[in-house]
């Protein structure tokens, strides 16, 4: 478009306001989209006085009679150059791409900046654009609202007073909805490059990238230093080059993970939030309304706050010297996060069989069906949607598969990818009846330490290896604490029908403290059932006794959870009973040959028994109404002792049924079994 005249330069741009201060004049760049938000700021700073519009910038032919007949528009920033015009600042909002060379442009035009975000499209171009704004001693702001939130400031004392405790983890979780009118708004929408230039327009990055940095500001992570560790795992939904799915796992230098679970396909629109974590309670502020919930020991309460205006405070910065809320150098750990998704293989297309299609008023959008639920399951146990088996995330990787009458009916995970918090450990998960029932569950809300069929103790010698708070005789209650060991394998060896397994038990200072033995087995039983048994063998690692331990053993009555444990996924109708009892109250710790577990799994039924692999008779622990869970207790109410010369040896078989069963089906069952047992597998073997 031909460029406008400027008017001619006069003392009218310069001249003091009624309040007597020289207005700071500004020239805004993209007129259109976000940017006639920024418009309309500046026209509401300019009646409180204080500011001046007096350019604009942008590629369209005309503005539409949004500027008024006194603000010239051109179509880029040289031309303005060229027109002799003088500008305070300039507020860039036009594509990704663009910030670049337009920051550098207004710099070298003297001008501080207002940079929409994210500010650049990697990590050369942020460098590059922070020594050129230090050389030219120039401000840049980046346009992430949130961080002018004084919900920020209120956090900050909430950790610093104790309140919620130490911070110990922070979460974003994003559930948008967008059509796919969205992704086809203008060419650079929905893309990673055009033309081999960047744009990194994805979830993480534009729609939900508020999210990310406000987390990360949190966190105290400001500066690329800042990150230590780093992964993406990206994901679409729709036909688009980026990604409209993703989790981002970030570990601060300073220790704290951050969690960001960000989607464009949710059911229905949602107010983004963050969650953050402390020893004592949490806090989860939704920031686009600048509200922030706090939970702890006093209770929970509801805070609204206001927030700076970035404009405001940039201008504020240039007069008074105030500190920039949101400087270019603060958004370094943010750009980390940018480039590791820009140079990320291509997100993974999820596939159509998972993604249900909405079609309303003329407009189309991808649902994922319950990413809500593995959304907010990823950012509690600090996973990918890999690591927690989300249906259309890539499968994770997984070691031996048991294979009973030519089909698979377990997988061994090793741990890997798993919190620290939640003590990794080798498990079986997915478990399955014959008929394909699954039966297990793994990092769930309510508990996410806890991984389909595993072996785990709270305390051994006062180390977490369960995952969790740590519950502790001298506090008498569950406390956070940084004691939380991890299982390692040492050797495998398997068969058609068996797993030898040898396992390190490791504590957080990498120190070995237990070393397991461990045999897996698995056969058919019955054309609808199998049977999966473990054995295995506790020493310590070095020459003298461990003490193992449990809640119960701790205190805390009928608490006595540790060692075999399975988790069971939601389930209905549950019936949990031995030969002599039923009910959750009546078998909890009660010492029985066997007990069963039978319910409706997602509306399918299957049962499972639980026999006693040779004594000693360990109590039952049990769980249905708070969540569904079965395990042997070997420190129900007291420590036992594992020694060199005597270490803890414990065994259990388990028959995973097709359908329901009674006390009657569930004896016949069990005799069957022990008829076909083999002596390596039978009872006190």
């Amino acid at each position: 478009m031909p460029a406008q005249t400027a008017p001619a330069p006069t003392a009218e741009s310069r001249r003091a306001d009624a309040r007597g201060k020289v207005p700071v004049r500004i020239c805004l760049v993209g007129i259109g989209g976000f940017g006639e938000r920024h418009l309309a700021n500046i026209r509401r700073l300019e009646e409180e006085g204080g500011v001046r519009l007096v350019a604009a910038v942008d590629r369209r032919a005309d503005d539409d009679g949004a500027l008024g007949a006194d603000v010239p528009m051109f179509g880029d920033l040289e031309q303005l150059r060229a027109a002799g015009l003088d500008v305070d600042v300039v507020v860039v909002s036009t594509p990704i791409d663009t910030h670049f060379d337009l920051a550098l442009t207004a710099l070298d035009l003297g001008a501080d900046v207002l940079l929409e975000k994210p500010p650049v499209a990697n990590l050369e171009q942020f460098h590059r654009l922070l020594g050129a704004a230090e050389e030219a001693d120039r401000l840049v702001q980046v346009g992430f609202q949130s961080i002018g939130s004084h919900a920020l400031g209120l956090i900050d004392r909430l950790l610093a007073s104790g309140e919620i405790g130490r911070l110990r983890a922070v979460g974003a979780t994003g559930l948008w909805s967008r059509d796919t009118g969205y992704f086809t708004r203008s060419p650079w929408a929905g893309r990673r490059r055009i033309g081999g230039v960047d744009v990194v327009d994805g979830v993480v990055t534009n729609p939900l990238a508020h999210a990310v940095m406000t987390a990360l500001h949190i966190a105290g992570a400001r500066s690329a230093e800042d990150v230590a560790q780093l992964r993406t795992e990206l994901y679409r939904a729709n036909a688009i080059e980026s990604d409209d799915t993703s989790v981002v796992r970030v570990r601060t230098a300073s220790g704290v993970p951050v969690t960001c679970a960000l989607t464009l396909c949710a059911a229905e629109q949602q107010d983004p939030f963050i969650t953050v974590e402390g020893t004592e309670g949490r806090a989860v502020l939704h920031y686009t309304r600048d509200e922030l919930t706090v939970s702890g020991p006093e209770g929970t309460r509801t805070v609204s706050s206001g927030r700076t205006n970035l404009l405001e405070n940039l201008i504020a910065a240039r007069r008074d010297g105030a500190a920039l809320l949101c400087p270019l150098a603060a958004t370094g750990a943010f750009m980390r996060v940018l480039d590791a998704v820009r140079t990320a293989p291509d997100p993974a297309p999820i596939d159509p069989e998972h993604v249900r299609w909405l079609e309303q008023g003329g407009t189309r959008r991808a649902v994922l069906p319950g990413v809500e639920d593995w959304a907010a399951r990823a950012v509690a146990a600090q996973s990918g949607f890999t690591g927690i088996g989300a249906p259309w995330a890539v499968p994770a990787a997984t070691g031996e598969r048991f294979v009973v009458a030519g089909r698979e009916v377990a997988r061994v995970r090793t741990g890997e990818g798993i919190a620290p918090t939640s003590s990794p450990r080798p498990f079986l998960h997915p478990v399955r009846t014959l008929g394909g029932v699954t039966v297990t569950d793994q990092q769930p809300l309510d508990h996410v330490w806890h991984l389909g069929v595993s072996t785990a103790l709270q305390d051994v010698d006062g180390l977490n290896f369960w995952g969790g708070r740590t519950y502790t005789r001298e506090d008498q209650r569950y406390v956070w604490r940084d004691d939380h060991g991890r299982v390692r394998r040492v050797a495998a060896h398997a068969t058609d029908d068996r797993l030898d397994e040898e396992l390190s038990w490791v504590g957080p200072d990498g120190t070995a403290v237990l070393a397991e033995e461990r045999r897996w087995t698995f056969r058919p039983v019955a054309e609808h059932a199998w049977e999966l048994g473990l054995r295995f063998r506790l020493s310590p690692a070095g020459d003298r006794p461990v003490q193992l331990g449990s809640p119960g053993a701790n205190g805390r009555a009928g608490g006595g959870y540790g060692g075999f444990f399975w988790r069971l996924p939601a389930c209905t109708d549950a019936d949990v009973f031995t030969a002599a009892a039923a009910g959750e109250d009546a078998v909890h710790g009660s010492v029985s040959p066997w007990l069963a577990f039978s319910a409706e799994f997602a509306g399918r039924p299957a049962t499972l028994v639980l026999c006693h692999g040779g004594p000693p008779a360990d109590p039952w622990f049990v769980r249905v109404s708070g969540y569904p869970g079965v395990g042997l207790a070997p420190a129900w109410d007291a420590p036992v002792t594992t020694a060199p010369e005597a270490p803890l040896e414990r065994a259990v078989h388990v028959l995973v049924v097709d359908g329901r069963l009674d006390a009657t089906g569930v004896q016949a069952l069990l005799d069957a079994a022990a008829e076909s047992r083999g002596p390596a597998e039978s009872p006190g073997a």
